[in-house]
């Protein structure tokens, strides 16, 4: 497969996800985040439930079902650190640092089983991973806020990058089945942790922007699995996680966050990391 399409669908993830993340945080302002997190797996599953109407995918085989159910732990878990670092008020330093952290397992692990990519795309990796890593540095980074976020961050990162590892094991062709199986996985643990922890369950119309986040997360994640048939997984983990330049500049339209020089600095870099990665 030539490697355009691999990068525009890439980066079509990446614009859905990065705004999943901008309403993820704004709806876990208003709610717990393992509720958020319920109603938007809920969503997420309706739409891929829809997508496979009609649709001739015949479902994985055992161990792909494994690692589809692997990888739902892991982005639930992903998500609720996520969801809450984003309701601190910190869009410019939760979203690129999750970005980087989730990128960098998968470009190793890629780079063990498929070998290391071109020069150019290693460049244009360097350049996106320094990209995001400047959009994350905030005017704001005395701010007790910045600090936990940060950190917490991290973690969502790590999840982050296991999803994309588990969720690239599941043999080619297969699609819809496998991310039904991740977000059922997913629901389930937000739902045992709502109960566990006593925490209300949530209806279904207490929070709209739940929902969305959850048809978008699920188009997103589409999207990604598409990408990743059609070029190598660290190119489409790269592109796919160059998602918080939307996240940030929603932020900075929406909610007036501020963004420095060097933080727009970095979504210049990040563009230019397309281009090198493409060719």
């Amino acid at each position: 497969m030539p490697p355009i399409p691999g990068t525009f669908v890439s980066l079509s993830a990446a614009l859905i996800w990065g705004s999943a993340d901008f309403f993820g945080g704004l709806a876990a302002r208003k709610q717990h985040v393992f509720q958020v997190l319920t109603l938007s797996s809920f969503s997420g599953i309706c739409l891929l439930i829809l997508c496979l109407v009609g649709q001739a995918e015949m479902p994985p085989s055992l161990s792909g079902l494994l690692w589809a159910a692997a990888s739902g732990i892991s982005g639930a878990i992903g998500l609720a650190f996520f969801y809450y670092g984003l309701s601190l008020g910190n869009t410019v330093v939760v979203a690129p640092t999750a970005a980087v952290i989730g990128a960098i397992l998968p470009v190793a692990f890629a780079s063990f089983s498929e070998g290391l990519p071109k020069s150019f795309q290693l460049a244009g990796f360097l350049l996106a991973f320094l990209g995001i890593w400047l959009v994350s540095q905030s005017s704001s980074t005395a701010a007790r806020n910045a600090h936990t976020g940060f950190w917490i961050a991290v973690l969502a990162g790590l999840f982050f990058g296991g999803f994309f590892i588990f969720i690239s094991q599941v043999e080619s062709g297969q699609v819809f089945i496998p991310l039904l199986v991740s977000r059922s996985f997913e629901l389930l643990v937000a739902f045992l942790i709502l109960l566990v922890r006593k925490i209300p369950i949530p209806s279904l119309g207490s929070n709209k922007l739940a929902l969305l986040t959850g048809l978008l997360d699920s188009g997103g994640s589409i999207l990604f699995v598409y990408a990743k048939y059609l070029t190598r997984l660290d190119v489409a983990v790269v592109l796919s996680s160059l998602y918080p330049v939307v996240t940030v500049c929603l932020a900075f339209l929406l909610l007036k966050e501020k963004v420095s020089l060097s933080q727009w600095v970095g979504v210049a870099l990040c563009f230019s990391s397309v281009v090198l990665i493409s060719i």
